[in-house]
């Protein structure tokens, strides 16, 4: 599909004056509502992506929107220099549904991941007793975490990697998914294991059963804290509040992200109990924005929305709708394999179709907006308010492009 205009003028004026760390499908989108994105030239499409689970709750989702519009007229603003009366509710009803005692609000989930680093290194030399400068985290291979420099120092992705060093110390890497592995791996220096319970940017990679009750059980016994990295896993995607939920696993630590913003504003934050988020002391971490009302507003209309369980509802019963169907197409052969939970997916297409990206550019010409990761698997995640007949119309365009 050969862009308008309008599209191409504005692809040239973003390629000319914007770093190209970026490569996005060439689609310009001007206006959002639900799951589906219209573009400059008046071309709708069917949004499968949701931005990697940060639209949970869909584009422009009228409560939010409204929580939003209402903050903004009183303060958007303070910086934690003063209290304002939305912090405490939002700290509050975030650690109840988490079943936790404390929150520590940042922006972005690369900084709450790099919150949990230091909370753990802060808890393994306060409470654990480790030396001084000695604390490891052990992580898991294929992993994403974020981009910072700390982040990438324990990536395996040669792209997020590769020419950023030198790199942070402190980590130890193990397969995803070995027990045995992680268990070679901790140490007495050992202050937290960091996982994603399913692997997102991988390709939405499941661990097999067992493997996170294990984590828990490993965790316990050696007096480690496991971090559950649950910025594209939680809040609803995979049919439970917490992806953690189906094995009936509860961690140390969440980290929180994404859809915790609905969308509307960037918002993350590191729960645990007070025994770990207490070693802080004021002046040893902190963000201006961080927990700041306009985020705090958003916020808890997320969680206030998350509490009925509707949208939990609806991932699993449109999950199971989303795999039957994957499975249908992986039966003939176009598809060599479909793993994921809830309303999430990854889709290996036979490499005889086309990369990921080539597929995913397919999809687009369509009217359906998807993205590649690790050569011939794409993601869909659509927004949890997505209409079944809209799901089966974006499955109709999958088969349509793989000829089946």
């Amino acid at each position: 599909m050969t862009p308008d205009r309008a599209t191409q003028d504005y692809i040239g004026a973003s390629d000319a004056h914007s770093a190209h760390n970026y490569h996005p499908l060439p689609v310009v989108v001007a206006t959002g509502d639900g799951a589906w994105l219209t573009d400059v030239d008046g071309r709708r499409y069917l949004d499968m992506l949701a931005g990697y689970s940060a639209l949970n709750f869909g584009h422009g989702n009228r409560r939010l929107v409204d929580a939003a519009r209402a903050q903004l007229e009183r303060v958007t603003l303070t910086s934690r220099a003063f209290h304002h009366d939305r912090f405490a509710d939002f700290c509050t009803q975030l650690a109840e549904l988490c079943g936790k005692d404390m929150v520590l609000p940042m922006n972005t989930g690369a900084e709450a991941v790099e919150t949990a680093v230091k909370t753990a290194r802060k808890w393994g030399y306060r409470v654990k007793g480790v030396s001084d400068g000695r604390a490891r985290i052990v992580v898991a291979s294929d992993n994403f975490h974020g981009r910072t420099t700390t982040i990438v120092s324990f990536s395996t992705d040669p792209e997020a990697r590769a020419d950023f060093g030198p790199y942070t110390p402190g980590f130890d890497i193990v397969p995803y998914g070995d027990l045995d592995a992680l268990r070679a791996a901790v140490t007495d220096e050992t202050v937290a294991v960091l996982l994603e319970p399913i692997q997102g940017e991988a390709g939405v990679l499941v661990p097999p059963a067992g493997y996170l009750p294990g984590v828990r059980e490993l965790t316990r016994e050696r007096g480690v804290l496991f971090i559950a990295d649950e910025i594209q896993s939680g809040l609803g995607r995979t049919g439970r509040t917490f992806a953690c939920e189906h094995e009936g696993v509860v961690p140390d630590v969440y980290v929180l992200g994404k859809a915790l913003g609905g969308g509307v504003v960037p918002v993350s934050a590191v729960v645990a109990d007070r025994d770990v988020l207490g070693v802080f002391r004021p002046g040893e971490h902190g963000s201006t924005f961080g927990g700041n009302p306009l985020a705090c507003a958003v916020g808890l209309e997320v969680i206030a929305m998350l509490r009925g369980g509707e949208y939990q509802r609806r991932a699993t019963e449109l999950g199971e709708h989303l795999h039957a169907e994957l499975g249908v197409l992986a039966g003939t052969g176009k598809v060599t394999q479909v793993r994921g939970r809830g309303l999430w997916a990854g889709v290996d297409i036979d490499p005889s179709y086309g990369t990921g990206r080539e597929i995913s550019e397919k999809l687009m010409a369509r009217g359906v907006l998807v993205k590649d990761t690790h050569g011939s698997t794409i993601r869909i995640a659509p927004p949890l308010v997505i209409g079944k007949e809209d799901l089966d119309w974006g499955l109709d365009q999958l088969r349509a492009v793989l000829g089946a």
